[in-house]
Parts: C-alpha cells; structure tokens; sequence
C-alpha cells in the first residue's frame, strides 16, 4: 500500500519517473475518512437519483424531462465536488495521487479504499459528462457556459497540484476554486431562471460579487500556505501568506457588509456570512494546529459558501 501510487518507471525517462513520485504524498485513512466515504457516496447516488425523481414526476415530459432531470443531477454533483476539494484538503490527500493527471491506473480502487482526491476526479469526470449531453440535449447559456467553466476548471486542477508541490503560485489554486463554483452557478441560475443568460446574471446580482471574490482568496490562502504548512498566528502580516489571509477576511467582511446593505432582499445568506466569519477563525486555529490534516471543519466551511450561494440565487424563487 505504501507504494500504491508510485509511477511506472521505464529505462528512458528514470529522472522523470523519480521527480513524479516525488510528489506523492499520501494521506492518512483514518476512521474518519472512512466514515466520510460513505457520506460521499451517498450523496453521488442522491444526486443521481434526485435528477432521476425530477425527470420522473416534473410536469415537463420527453426530452425536456430528461433535460431537467440532468440539470438537477449536475447542480448536486457540482457541489458535491466542491465538498470532495475541501475534504481532499481538510484530509491531506491534495498530493495522494501525485502530479499526475487526471488517472492513476488503479484510481477506482483508490476511490473505493475511501481516497477523497481519487473520488473528487473520478465525479469530476461524471460532472463532464453529463455537462456533454446537457450541451447536445438543451444547447444554452447555462449549458454552453457550463462546459466551458468544466474544462477550465479541469486545467487549472492540474495546476493546483502544482501549487501544491511549491511549482506554481498560489492564484491558481485560488482561481480554480473560483472557476468550480461557476461551473455550480451556471447550472443552479440555469435550472432555476431557464433562459436567462449567464453572465447578464452574474453582472447584475451584486450579492454574488464578494462572495466568489472571498472564494478566489480561500483557494488562494490554501495554495500560499503550501501543503502541511501552517500559516502561523499574527497580530501584523509579516509575510505573504499572513497578507493573504489578511485580505481574506476583508473580503469575508465585505460579503457581510454587502448583504447587510442589501437587506432585507438576502436574510437567510447574510445571518450564513456573519456564521461564516466565525467558522473563518476557527478553521485559521485549525489549519495552525494540524497544518496537514485540519480535519472536517474544511469541509465545513465550504459546504457554509454554497449555502451562502444558494441563498442569494434562490431567493426570488
């Protein structure tokens, strides 16, 4: 097991090889992971059979049924795969599988022995997939935009397993987690305002501006710290990742102060930012005292962000 994601080694490329296997870093299986496996596909299979119920007993029928029914499923796995990021980091699986990208020869195995990193791109790929037959079935901005979002998302993946082992700035990582909640966005606007464009949307719900604003800092914190490395308590920044998370708090406080102005239009998102702030600090102790593993409150507070995201697009439903 020790060895289980080493790289093929072959007389021609031995430098290349070792340099490969030199990022493997792998995470631990504890209890915790196990218990979180089967979390984890629960909620895949709720996903699937969700969509399956709406396609089912919605008042559409045909073809746009299906339509619907895939639209559901991918809104659930697109979060689901947010969640899968956050649990790769809370565990310590961000290096699990190395480099390399976006298949090990023995990823499914990995997946079942309770591998979060091996899951989150084994549904990435079910994510692409159906965001394929959304495209053929119901061509669309939320569809067209969604699949475009999926295969950035997917390249800037392979970049963050480089910021990861200290190759690539820290923005990447910030701006995949950013292009992750778009490919989310991009289907929840669609299933929920069929018709409207994307990006007319985006532009004019100000609600959602800050939010992926933090967003893209949270991810860039994450990649500034390095893998297992703590950032370290401070009164003043005295280096790059303490400014980072420094402007992420503004940020997180200017979400705040954002859907404060606007109440009463977000109730439900602004008291969810004000817990958030709370949730920030902790999961800051957390991130200090266990740098490699922080453990579920990672996962914790992004499932905190969808909500948030959620609150604010759903809300003139």
């Amino acid at each position: 097991m020790a060895n289980r994601n080493l790289p093929e080694q072959s007389n021609s490329a031995p430098m290349a090889a070792a340099a490969s296997a030199s990022s493997v870093v792998e995470g631990e299986l504890t209890p915790t992971v196990r218990v979180v496996r089967f979390v984890i596909a629960a909620l895949v299979v709720g996903s699937i059979l969700i969509g399956i119920w709406e396609a089912a007993t919605g008042q559409p029928q045909g073809k746009a049924a299906l339509v619907n029914g895939l639209f559901l499923t991918e809104i659930c796995l697109a979060g689901v795969l947010i969640l899968l990021g956050s649990l790769v980091e809370g565990f310590g699986f961000g290096l699990s599988l190395g480099t390399r990208w976006p298949y090990t020869r023995n990823i499914l195995v990995l997946m079942i022995q309770g591998d979060p990193e091996a899951a989150h791109r084994v549904v990435a790929t079910l994510v692409g997939l159906i965001a394929v037959a959304l495209v053929i079935l119901a061509p669309g901005s939320a569809t067209v935009n969604g699949l475009v979002f999926i295969v950035i998302t997917a390249l800037f993946g392979i970049g963050t397993l480089h910021v990861l082992s200290g190759r690539f700035p820290s923005f990447v990582h910030g701006t995949h987690g950013l292009l992750a909640y778009g490919v989310f966005l991009s289907y929840l606007t669609g299933f929920l305002y069929p018709g409207m464009p994307f990006w007319s949307y985006l532009r004019g719900m100000w609600a959602l501006h800050p939010l992926l604003f933090t967003v893209f800092l949270g991810g860039a914190t994450t990649g500034q710290r390095g893998f297992g490395e703590p950032i370290g308590a401070f009164y003043k920044p005295r280096r790059l990742a303490h400014w980072m998370v420094a402007a992420h708090i503004v940020s997180a406080l200017s979400l705040v102060a954002t859907l404060g102005y606007l109440m009463p239009a977000f109730p439900v998102a602004f008291y969810l930012a004000v817990a958030q702030v709370a949730v920030g600090f902790l999961l800051f102790h957390a991130v200090n005292l266990k740098p490699k593993n922080p453990g579920i409150i990672v996962a914790f507070h992004q499932c905190m962000v969808l909500f948030i995201a959620i609150a604010v697009v759903a809300v003139l439903r």
